[in-house]
């Protein structure tokens, strides 16, 4: 009888153990490679706005051997955005920068907004994946490789793109006035978000318009609303609180991988951060102090290259099309 059990038992653990091999290899060989864009409509502009086409980007890791992440991310120019918003995260290995170049070529002359994340700052590290359930992950600075920021910094700049880390900015996209600011990482401490209401002032009274009743086709100035958008790599609850507090309306976020290992019908397991984990991924709205935002979390287009796996949580971009409120 207890031969039986026994044997009936190794049985058991042979089969889960079966099973989880193949789910780590369909994760790692099918899955993390299923690259998909997914569409979703929001109604942030004022009425009677032309719609703006937001194609946002987020955790890219890129290492230079991954043609296929490359050629995926550049085939999107043929969408034709208005506007690139840049969440984060985007190198993933110390040559990281070559395959990013190759990603993103296509995308010159589009206007752009982009912020930071950790792994744009400090290589990746092996760890011990279950750590993640006691917290969000912790880089060691004195032990992580530095990656070259700068050059990353300097080729966004030179597609055309703004670097919110920490600042404002305005950009003029199909008749409408976007106001934008972000910060730098919170995950690892670099974002100011102190700064951000005088990042606004300074914004604002550079205005060249700002002493002028009327706007350059002749119309009263207070027809012309400014739609106030945040940009941030992790979705910390106290950064979007004040993205909230400080009137954004739509507020774009990457970091989570949207819990790149779920369960299906249960969702994300954790999230590296506080957000809660019915929100890592997708269109939500954030609320705060009687007010509220529409919050788009990607989950992202890579992975560590320490942990190459990604189940029932697919690689993302997402094609966000601004519309006018009703």
């Amino acid at each position: 009888m207890a031969r039986r059990a026994l044997r009936s038992a190794a049985s058991a653990l042979g089969l889960l153990a079966g099973a989880g091999a193949a789910a780590f290899a369909y994760g790692s060989l099918v899955e993390r490679k299923a690259f998909t864009l997914r569409e979703v409509s929001v109604p942030v502009l004022p009425a009677g706005a032309e719609p703006i086409r937001v194609l946002h980007l987020s955790d890219m890791h890129m290492a230079p051997w991954q043609r296929e992440k490359q050629e995926w991310v550049r085939s999107l120019a043929r969408f034709r955005p208005d506007l690139i918003v840049e969440t984060g995260d985007v190198l993933g290995h110390a040559r990281g920068i070559e395959g990013v170049r190759a990603a993103y070529q296509d995308f010159r002359g589009i206007p752009g907004v982009f912020v930071h994340g950790s792994n744009d700052y400090f290589g990746p590290q092996l760890k011990n994946p279950l750590k993640y359930f006691l917290g969000p992950s912790k880089k060691k600075a004195s032990t992580a490789p530095r990656l070259d920021t700068a050059a990353l910094t300097a080729f966004f700049r030179d597609l055309g793109w703004t670097d919110l880390d920490n600042r404002a900015a305005g950009l003029e996209i199909r008749g409408t006035h976007l106001e934008f600011f972000g910060v730098d990482d919170p995950h690892i401490r670099f974002d100011r978000v102190e700064s951000i209401p005088g990042a606004l002032d300074e914004l604002r009274e550079d205005d060249p318009f700002s002493d002028d009743d009327t706007w350059p086709d002749g119309g009263p100035r207070k027809e012309r609303q400014a739609v106030t958008i945040g940009v941030v790599h992790a979705p910390y609850r106290r950064v979007l609180d004040a993205f909230v507090t400080y009137g954004a309306s739509m507020i774009f976020a990457g970091h989570t991988h949207g819990g790149q290992v779920c369960v299906p019908g249960f969702g994300a397991l954790v999230t590296n951060c506080d957000i809660p984990r019915a929100q890592a991924k997708g269109l939500s709205v954030w609320r705060h102090a009687f007010r509220s935002a529409y919050l788009n979390v990607s989950a992202g287009l890579g992975t560590s290259i320490y942990a190459p796996v990604r189940f029932a949580c697919r690689p993302e971009a997402t094609l966000v099309t601004l519309t006018a409120a009703v």
